[in-house]
Protein backbone atom coordinates (compact mmCIF):
# COMPACT_ATOMS: atom_id res chain seq x y z
CA UNK A 1 0.00 0.00 0.00
CA UNK A 2 1.52 3.34 -1.35
CA UNK A 3 0.37 5.54 2.11
CA UNK A 4 2.21 8.70 0.62
CA UNK A 5 -0.37 8.79 -2.32
CA UNK A 6 -3.41 8.13 0.05
CA UNK A 7 -2.11 11.24 2.07
CA UNK A 8 -1.33 13.17 -1.14
CA UNK A 9 2.17 13.95 0.33
CA UNK A 10 1.00 14.88 3.99
CA UNK A 11 2.88 13.96 7.16
CA UNK A 12 -0.24 13.04 9.01
CA UNK A 13 -3.87 12.44 8.88
CA UNK A 14 -6.84 14.27 8.74
CA UNK A 15 -8.62 13.05 11.18
CA UNK A 16 -12.29 13.55 11.91
CA UNK A 17 -12.37 14.60 15.62
CA UNK A 18 -14.55 11.90 17.78
CA UNK A 19 -14.49 13.80 21.24
CA UNK A 20 -16.81 12.16 23.57
CA UNK A 21 -17.21 9.06 21.67
CA UNK A 22 -15.61 5.89 23.65
CA UNK A 23 -13.58 3.15 22.34
CA UNK A 24 -12.46 0.11 23.28
CA UNK A 25 -9.36 -1.72 22.11
CA UNK A 26 -9.00 -5.59 22.97
CA UNK A 27 -5.25 -6.21 22.87
CA UNK A 28 -2.67 -4.22 24.34
CA UNK A 29 0.48 -5.50 21.89
CA UNK A 30 2.27 -3.15 20.04
CA UNK A 31 -0.83 -3.38 17.44
CA UNK A 32 -2.92 -2.77 19.86
CA UNK A 33 -1.12 0.70 21.74
CA UNK A 34 -0.31 2.25 18.48
CA UNK A 35 -3.73 2.01 17.34
CA UNK A 36 -5.21 3.82 20.59
CA UNK A 37 -2.36 6.15 20.11
CA UNK A 38 -3.75 7.02 16.52
CA UNK A 39 -7.44 6.86 17.25
CA UNK A 40 -6.60 8.86 21.07
CA UNK A 41 -5.49 11.74 18.94
CA UNK A 42 -9.07 12.24 17.63
CA UNK A 43 -10.23 13.16 21.06
CA UNK A 44 -11.78 10.05 22.06
CA UNK A 45 -11.80 8.29 24.87
CA UNK A 46 -9.73 4.81 24.52
CA UNK A 47 -9.15 2.47 26.61
CA UNK A 48 -7.12 -0.78 25.86
CA UNK A 49 -7.95 -4.64 27.73
CA UNK A 50 -4.52 -6.24 28.10
CA UNK A 51 -4.42 -9.87 29.66
CA UNK A 52 -0.74 -9.72 30.37
CA UNK A 53 0.75 -7.83 33.09
CA UNK A 54 2.84 -5.73 30.85
CA UNK A 55 2.28 -4.60 26.94
CA UNK A 56 3.82 -5.21 23.77
CA UNK A 57 2.97 -8.82 22.88
CA UNK A 58 5.68 -10.63 20.92
CA UNK A 59 7.19 -7.21 21.39
CA UNK A 60 7.66 -6.84 24.69
CA UNK A 61 10.32 -6.79 26.64
CA UNK A 62 11.91 -8.57 30.02
CA UNK A 63 13.92 -7.53 33.13
CA UNK A 64 17.57 -8.95 32.47
CA UNK A 65 18.67 -8.07 36.03
CA UNK A 66 21.55 -5.85 35.01
CA UNK A 67 18.55 -4.02 32.49
CA UNK A 68 15.72 -4.33 30.88
CA UNK A 69 15.87 -5.50 26.95
CA UNK A 70 13.52 -6.99 24.05
CA UNK A 71 12.25 -10.39 25.33
CA UNK A 72 12.92 -11.37 21.47
CA UNK A 73 15.29 -9.81 19.16
CA UNK A 74 13.98 -7.00 17.21
CA UNK A 75 15.65 -4.50 14.68
CA UNK A 76 14.33 -1.43 12.27
CA UNK A 77 15.72 -1.64 8.45
CA UNK A 78 16.64 1.75 6.75
CA UNK A 79 13.45 0.57 4.15
CA UNK A 80 11.03 0.30 7.07
CA UNK A 81 9.42 3.62 6.44
CA UNK A 82 6.20 3.14 8.22
CA UNK A 83 7.64 2.08 11.82
CA UNK A 84 10.62 5.10 11.52
CA UNK A 85 7.62 7.18 10.80
CA UNK A 86 6.14 6.18 13.69
CA UNK A 87 8.96 6.53 15.81
CA UNK A 88 9.50 10.12 14.38
CA UNK A 89 5.56 10.64 15.41
CA UNK A 90 5.84 9.92 19.11
CA UNK A 91 8.87 11.33 19.21
CA UNK A 92 11.83 9.11 19.42
CA UNK A 93 13.07 9.16 15.74
CA UNK A 94 16.14 10.67 17.36
CA UNK A 95 16.55 7.62 19.81
CA UNK A 96 17.25 5.35 16.53
CA UNK A 97 20.39 4.20 16.49
CA UNK A 98 21.67 3.00 13.01
CA UNK A 99 24.70 0.44 13.01
CA UNK A 100 26.77 -1.10 10.54
CA UNK A 101 25.69 -5.21 10.94
CA UNK A 102 26.98 -8.24 10.06
CA UNK A 103 25.43 -11.46 8.36
CA UNK A 104 27.00 -14.78 8.56
CA UNK A 105 26.75 -18.64 7.82
CA UNK A 106 27.72 -21.47 9.56
CA UNK A 107 28.36 -24.25 6.83
CA UNK A 108 29.89 -27.83 6.71
CA UNK A 109 31.70 -26.57 10.70
CA UNK A 110 33.10 -23.51 9.02
CA UNK A 111 31.73 -19.83 9.70
CA UNK A 112 31.55 -17.42 6.82
CA UNK A 113 30.69 -13.62 6.24
CA UNK A 114 28.54 -12.34 3.78
CA UNK A 115 28.60 -9.12 4.59
CA UNK A 116 29.70 -7.22 1.79
CA UNK A 117 29.80 -7.23 -1.82
CA UNK A 118 33.15 -8.70 -1.80
CA UNK A 119 32.55 -11.42 0.76
CA UNK A 120 29.40 -12.25 -1.17
CA UNK A 121 31.62 -12.80 -3.96
CA UNK A 122 34.05 -15.07 -2.51
CA UNK A 123 31.58 -16.99 -0.55
CA UNK A 124 33.22 -20.41 -0.73
CA UNK A 125 30.85 -22.96 -0.92
CA UNK A 126 29.19 -21.01 -4.18
CA UNK A 127 31.05 -21.14 -7.06
CA UNK A 128 30.92 -17.92 -9.61
CA UNK A 129 27.98 -19.37 -11.68
CA UNK A 130 26.09 -20.24 -8.49
CA UNK A 131 26.45 -17.03 -6.72
CA UNK A 132 25.08 -15.61 -10.24
CA UNK A 133 22.22 -17.96 -9.82
CA UNK A 134 21.79 -16.43 -6.42
CA UNK A 135 21.84 -12.76 -7.87
CA UNK A 136 19.77 -13.83 -9.92
CA UNK A 137 17.11 -15.42 -7.66
CA UNK A 138 17.42 -12.05 -5.49
CA UNK A 139 16.95 -9.45 -8.44
CA UNK A 140 13.76 -11.37 -9.84
CA UNK A 141 12.14 -11.87 -6.75
CA UNK A 142 12.50 -8.70 -5.50
CA UNK A 143 10.58 -7.88 -8.97
CA UNK A 144 7.44 -10.24 -8.90
CA UNK A 145 4.40 -8.56 -8.67
CA UNK A 146 1.67 -10.83 -8.45
CA UNK A 147 2.59 -12.87 -5.35
CA UNK A 148 -0.55 -15.44 -6.18
CA UNK A 149 1.51 -17.58 -8.23
CA UNK A 150 3.94 -17.90 -5.77
CA UNK A 151 1.52 -19.89 -3.64
CA UNK A 152 1.37 -22.58 -5.67
CA UNK A 153 5.44 -23.79 -5.15
CA UNK A 154 6.82 -24.31 -1.93
CA UNK A 155 10.06 -22.22 -1.76
CA UNK A 156 12.54 -25.06 -1.58
CA UNK A 157 11.56 -26.00 -5.04
CA UNK A 158 11.03 -22.28 -6.10
CA UNK A 159 15.14 -21.08 -5.33
CA UNK A 160 16.08 -24.90 -6.67
CA UNK A 161 14.24 -23.97 -9.95
CA UNK A 162 15.46 -20.42 -10.07
CA UNK A 163 18.89 -21.10 -8.81
CA UNK A 164 19.85 -24.33 -8.82
CA UNK A 165 20.03 -26.90 -5.80
CA UNK A 166 23.31 -26.38 -4.94
CA UNK A 167 22.33 -22.52 -4.40
CA UNK A 168 19.64 -23.81 -2.00
CA UNK A 169 20.98 -25.99 0.00
CA UNK A 170 24.33 -23.79 0.81
CA UNK A 171 22.93 -20.61 0.77
CA UNK A 172 19.03 -20.45 1.13
CA UNK A 173 18.42 -23.51 3.57
CA UNK A 174 20.02 -21.89 6.50
CA UNK A 175 18.27 -19.11 5.67
CA UNK A 176 14.57 -20.85 5.83
CA UNK A 177 16.00 -22.71 8.70
CA UNK A 178 17.22 -20.38 10.86
CA UNK A 179 13.47 -19.01 10.32
CA UNK A 180 11.38 -21.45 10.46
CA UNK A 181 12.80 -24.33 12.25
CA UNK A 182 11.87 -27.89 10.40
CA UNK A 183 9.27 -26.73 8.78
CA UNK A 184 11.43 -24.75 6.54
CA UNK A 185 10.52 -26.82 3.35
CA UNK A 186 6.64 -26.92 3.77
CA UNK A 187 6.31 -23.00 3.32
CA UNK A 188 5.46 -21.47 -0.17
CA UNK A 189 7.53 -19.19 -2.20
CA UNK A 190 5.40 -16.54 -1.26
CA UNK A 191 7.45 -16.50 2.31
CA UNK A 192 10.63 -16.31 0.91
CA UNK A 193 9.46 -13.62 -1.83
CA UNK A 194 8.45 -11.39 1.02
CA UNK A 195 11.60 -12.17 2.75
CA UNK A 196 13.70 -11.06 -0.20
CA UNK A 197 11.92 -7.71 -0.60
CA UNK A 198 12.05 -6.66 3.22
CA UNK A 199 15.50 -7.62 3.66
CA UNK A 200 17.56 -7.69 0.79
CA UNK A 201 16.34 -3.95 0.66
CA UNK A 202 17.72 -3.02 3.77
CA UNK A 203 22.07 -2.72 2.04
CA UNK A 204 23.04 0.76 1.77
CA UNK A 205 22.58 1.61 -2.29
CA UNK A 206 25.97 3.84 -1.73
CA UNK A 207 28.25 1.62 0.52
CA UNK A 208 26.53 -1.74 -0.32
CA UNK A 209 26.65 -2.94 3.22
CA UNK A 210 24.03 -3.51 5.55
CA UNK A 211 23.01 -1.21 8.10
CA UNK A 212 20.45 -2.02 11.02
CA UNK A 213 18.59 -0.03 13.69
CA UNK A 214 17.08 0.01 17.08
CA UNK A 215 15.87 2.50 19.40
CA UNK A 216 17.72 3.32 22.83
CA UNK A 217 16.23 1.15 25.10
CA UNK A 218 14.26 -1.02 23.38
CA UNK A 219 10.65 -1.75 23.07
CA UNK A 220 10.18 -0.77 26.31
CA UNK A 221 11.07 2.85 25.36
CA UNK A 222 8.67 2.67 22.64
CA UNK A 223 5.67 1.34 25.42
CA UNK A 224 6.80 3.68 28.08
CA UNK A 225 6.46 6.78 25.47
CA UNK A 226 3.05 5.36 23.94
CA UNK A 227 1.64 5.35 27.23
CA UNK A 228 2.53 8.42 28.13
CA UNK A 229 0.66 10.05 25.19
CA UNK A 230 -2.08 8.21 26.05
CA UNK A 231 -2.48 9.61 29.58
CA UNK A 232 -2.14 13.13 27.83
CA UNK A 233 -5.49 12.29 26.14
CA UNK A 234 -6.93 10.60 28.75
CA UNK A 235 -6.98 6.87 27.43
CA UNK A 236 -6.22 3.31 29.44
CA UNK A 237 -4.49 0.68 29.68
CA UNK A 238 -5.95 -2.00 31.95
CA UNK A 239 -3.06 -4.85 32.35
CA UNK A 240 -3.41 -7.67 34.02
CA UNK A 241 -7.22 -7.62 32.92
CA UNK A 242 -9.66 -10.66 32.02
CA UNK A 243 -12.43 -9.85 29.55
CA UNK A 244 -15.28 -12.46 30.11
CA UNK A 245 -17.44 -11.53 26.82
CA UNK A 246 -18.25 -8.77 24.26
CA UNK A 247 -21.71 -8.34 23.30
CA UNK A 248 -24.29 -5.60 20.61
CA UNK A 249 -25.27 -3.03 23.15
CA UNK A 250 -29.26 -3.05 23.25
CA UNK A 251 -29.47 0.16 21.28
CA UNK A 252 -26.01 0.40 19.47
CA UNK A 253 -22.68 0.48 20.79
CA UNK A 254 -20.72 -2.70 22.45
CA UNK A 255 -20.48 -4.42 25.87
CA UNK A 256 -17.36 -5.42 27.33
CA UNK A 257 -17.64 -7.55 30.54
CA UNK A 258 -14.41 -7.71 32.34
CA UNK A 259 -13.08 -8.87 35.77
CA UNK A 260 -16.28 -8.28 37.72
CA UNK A 261 -17.43 -5.43 35.68
CA UNK A 262 -19.29 -4.55 32.39
CA UNK A 263 -18.92 -1.21 30.50
CA UNK A 264 -20.77 0.36 27.32
CA UNK A 265 -18.91 1.53 24.02
CA UNK A 266 -19.64 3.54 21.18
CA UNK A 267 -17.19 0.91 18.98
CA UNK A 268 -14.67 -1.85 19.65
CA UNK A 269 -11.79 -2.75 17.51
CA UNK A 270 -10.34 -6.69 18.40
CA UNK A 271 -6.55 -7.17 17.69
CA UNK A 272 -6.25 -10.13 19.98
CA UNK A 273 -5.95 -13.67 18.05
CA UNK A 274 -8.77 -15.55 16.11
CA UNK A 275 -9.03 -17.96 18.86
CA UNK A 276 -9.78 -15.47 21.42
CA UNK A 277 -12.29 -13.60 18.97
CA UNK A 278 -13.86 -17.15 19.00
CA UNK A 279 -14.31 -17.48 22.49
CA UNK A 280 -15.36 -13.82 23.55
CA UNK A 281 -17.24 -12.42 20.59
CA UNK A 282 -20.88 -12.97 20.40
CA UNK A 283 -22.00 -14.66 17.23
CA UNK A 284 -24.60 -11.59 16.48
CA UNK A 285 -20.99 -9.51 16.25
CA UNK A 286 -18.55 -11.47 13.64
CA UNK A 287 -18.55 -14.63 11.63
CA UNK A 288 -15.46 -16.54 11.17
CA UNK A 289 -15.40 -19.18 8.70
CA UNK A 290 -13.73 -22.04 9.60
CA UNK A 291 -11.75 -23.62 6.65
CA UNK A 292 -11.18 -28.08 6.64
CA UNK A 293 -7.60 -26.99 7.21
CA UNK A 294 -6.13 -25.45 10.35
CA UNK A 295 -3.86 -22.56 10.50
CA UNK A 296 -0.59 -24.18 11.75
CA UNK A 297 1.59 -21.47 13.54
CA UNK A 298 5.63 -21.43 14.36
CA UNK A 299 6.39 -21.13 18.38
CA UNK A 300 9.40 -19.84 19.70
CA UNK A 301 11.85 -21.16 22.02
CA UNK A 302 14.75 -18.24 22.62
CA UNK A 303 17.86 -18.49 24.90
CA UNK A 304 18.96 -15.38 25.65
CA UNK A 305 22.44 -15.33 27.20
CA UNK A 306 24.34 -12.53 28.73
CA UNK A 307 28.17 -12.77 28.99
CA UNK A 308 30.69 -10.62 29.96
CA UNK A 309 32.89 -11.68 26.93
CA UNK A 310 31.78 -11.22 22.84
CA UNK A 311 30.34 -14.08 21.18
CA UNK A 312 29.87 -13.40 17.40
CA UNK A 313 30.81 -10.74 15.18
CA UNK A 314 27.25 -11.41 13.48
CA UNK A 315 24.11 -9.59 13.93
CA UNK A 316 22.66 -12.74 12.46
CA UNK A 317 24.47 -16.24 11.95
CA UNK A 318 22.44 -18.49 9.57
CA UNK A 319 23.23 -22.43 10.90
CA UNK A 320 23.39 -25.30 8.12
CA UNK A 321 23.68 -27.73 10.95
CA UNK A 322 21.25 -29.92 12.22
CA UNK A 323 23.20 -31.13 15.03
CA UNK A 324 22.56 -27.61 16.67
CA UNK A 325 19.39 -27.62 18.46
CA UNK A 326 18.93 -23.37 17.31
CA UNK A 327 18.39 -22.02 14.20
CA UNK A 328 20.27 -19.40 14.68
CA UNK A 329 22.32 -17.17 16.83
CA UNK A 330 21.62 -13.47 17.03
CA UNK A 331 24.05 -11.37 18.41
CA UNK A 332 22.29 -8.20 19.28
CA UNK A 333 25.70 -6.80 21.06
CA UNK A 334 26.90 -5.85 17.65
CA UNK A 335 24.44 -3.64 16.85
CA UNK A 336 23.40 -2.44 20.52
CA UNK A 337 25.69 -0.55 22.67
CA UNK A 338 27.08 -2.05 25.94
CA UNK A 339 26.13 0.89 27.79
CA UNK A 340 22.38 -0.01 27.18
CA UNK A 341 22.72 -3.78 28.17
CA UNK A 342 24.80 -2.47 31.73
CA UNK A 343 28.29 -4.07 30.31
CA UNK A 344 27.04 -7.26 29.69
CA UNK A 345 26.72 -8.99 25.78
CA UNK A 346 23.46 -10.18 24.97
CA UNK A 347 23.06 -13.01 22.34
CA UNK A 348 19.78 -14.78 21.48
CA UNK A 349 19.40 -17.97 20.20
CA UNK A 350 15.75 -18.88 18.75
CA UNK A 351 14.37 -22.04 17.77
CA UNK A 352 11.40 -22.08 16.25
CA UNK A 353 9.40 -25.08 16.04
CA UNK A 354 5.71 -25.72 15.66
CA UNK A 355 2.96 -26.84 18.36
CA UNK A 356 3.70 -30.54 18.52
CA UNK A 357 7.50 -30.22 19.04
CA UNK A 358 8.89 -32.00 21.64
CA UNK A 359 10.40 -29.08 23.09
CA UNK A 360 7.30 -27.48 24.46
CA UNK A 361 7.15 -30.38 27.04
CA UNK A 362 10.90 -30.10 28.13
CA UNK A 363 11.61 -27.54 31.12
CA UNK A 364 13.61 -24.68 31.00
CA UNK A 365 16.25 -26.25 32.91
CA UNK A 366 16.09 -29.20 30.28
CA UNK A 367 16.27 -26.54 27.11
CA UNK A 368 18.98 -24.33 29.03
CA UNK A 369 21.25 -27.45 29.09
CA UNK A 370 20.81 -28.84 25.52
CA UNK A 371 20.63 -25.23 24.14
CA UNK A 372 24.17 -24.36 26.00
CA UNK A 373 25.70 -27.76 24.69
CA UNK A 374 24.96 -26.20 21.19
CA UNK A 375 26.54 -23.37 22.18
CA UNK A 376 29.61 -25.26 23.23
CA UNK A 377 29.43 -27.39 20.08
CA UNK A 378 29.47 -24.48 17.66
CA UNK A 379 32.37 -21.93 19.67
CA UNK A 380 34.19 -24.54 21.55
CA UNK A 381 37.23 -21.98 22.06
CA UNK A 382 34.50 -20.05 23.90
CA UNK A 383 35.76 -19.55 27.58
CA UNK A 384 31.78 -20.37 29.28
CA UNK A 385 32.79 -19.37 32.37
CA UNK A 386 31.59 -15.80 30.91
CA UNK A 387 28.22 -16.74 31.26
CA UNK A 388 26.96 -14.02 33.31
CA UNK A 389 23.35 -15.50 33.17
CA UNK A 390 20.69 -17.32 30.93
CA UNK A 391 17.00 -16.81 29.77
CA UNK A 392 14.26 -19.06 28.25
CA UNK A 393 11.52 -16.86 26.84
CA UNK A 394 8.92 -18.89 24.90
CA UNK A 395 5.78 -17.78 22.65
CA UNK A 396 4.15 -20.81 21.27
CA UNK A 397 2.20 -18.42 18.25
CA UNK A 398 4.72 -16.23 16.70
CA UNK A 399 3.23 -16.19 13.00
CA UNK A 400 1.33 -18.72 10.90
CA UNK A 401 2.84 -20.97 8.59
CA UNK A 402 2.34 -20.23 5.00
CA UNK A 403 1.85 -23.00 3.10
CA UNK A 404 0.86 -23.63 -0.16
CA UNK A 405 -2.44 -22.30 -1.00
CA UNK A 406 -2.36 -20.48 2.43
CA UNK A 407 -4.99 -17.53 1.76
CA UNK A 408 -7.58 -20.18 0.38
CA UNK A 409 -7.88 -21.41 3.55
CA UNK A 410 -7.05 -18.95 6.22
CA UNK A 411 -10.61 -18.37 8.18
CA UNK A 412 -12.72 -15.37 6.64
CA UNK A 413 -13.43 -12.69 9.19
CA UNK A 414 -17.21 -11.10 8.26
CA UNK A 415 -18.44 -8.44 11.02
CA UNK A 416 -21.89 -8.25 11.98
CA UNK A 417 -22.21 -4.46 13.52
CA UNK A 418 -21.15 -1.82 12.23
CA UNK A 419 -19.69 -0.63 15.99
CA UNK A 420 -17.31 -3.76 15.62
CA UNK A 421 -14.19 -3.96 14.19
CA UNK A 422 -11.28 -6.93 14.00
CA UNK A 423 -7.75 -5.93 12.83
CA UNK A 424 -4.74 -8.84 13.90
CA UNK A 425 -2.13 -10.45 11.76
CA UNK A 426 -4.19 -13.38 11.03
CA UNK A 427 -5.00 -11.93 7.80
CA UNK A 428 -1.44 -11.11 6.73
CA UNK A 429 -1.15 -13.28 3.66
CA UNK A 430 1.54 -12.22 1.41
CA UNK A 431 3.71 -9.87 3.89
CA UNK A 432 6.37 -11.43 6.60
CA UNK A 433 5.43 -10.39 10.61
CA UNK A 434 7.44 -7.78 11.39
CA UNK A 435 6.18 -4.58 13.19
CA UNK A 436 6.66 -2.15 9.97
CA UNK A 437 3.91 -3.90 8.46
CA UNK A 438 2.02 -4.14 11.66
CA UNK A 439 2.32 0.12 10.89
CA UNK A 440 1.08 -0.08 7.78
CA UNK A 441 -1.61 -2.06 8.28
CA UNK A 442 -2.85 0.67 11.65
CA UNK A 443 -2.68 3.34 8.66
CA UNK A 444 -4.48 1.45 6.10
CA UNK A 445 -7.47 0.37 8.87
CA UNK A 446 -7.69 4.39 10.20
CA UNK A 447 -8.55 5.53 6.76
CA UNK A 448 -11.26 3.80 6.29
CA UNK A 449 -12.24 4.08 10.38
CA UNK A 450 -12.21 7.73 9.35
CA UNK A 451 -14.43 7.61 6.83
CA UNK A 452 -16.54 5.46 9.17
CA UNK A 453 -16.55 8.39 11.72
CA UNK A 454 -17.13 11.34 8.88
CA UNK A 455 -20.77 8.86 8.15
CA UNK A 456 -21.71 9.40 11.82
Amino acid sequence: MDYAKLLNGKKTFPWKKATNMKIAIIGGGFMGLVLAHKISKTNAKVKVFERETQPGGLSTYHDYEHFIWDRFYHVILPTDADLIHLMEEIGLGDQINWRRSMTGYYVQNKFYSISSLKEFLFFPPLNIIDKLKLGFTIFYGSRIKNWKTLEKITAKDWLIKIGGKKTYEKFWSPLLLAKLGEMHESVSAVFIWSYIKRLFQARSSAAQKEHMGYVSGGYKTVFDRLQELLVQKDAELLLDCSVKKIIPGASGGITVFYNDREEHFDKLIFTAPLNALNILAAPKLVEVTKKQKPIEYLGVICMVMLTEQPLTPYYVLNIADKEIPFTGVIGMSTLVDLEETGGKYITYFPKYATADDTYWQKTDQELEDIFLKGVQKLYPEFNMGTVNSVHINKAMKVQPLQVLNYSEFIPKIQTKNPDFYVLNTSQFVNETLNNNTVTQHIDYFMINFNKDLESI
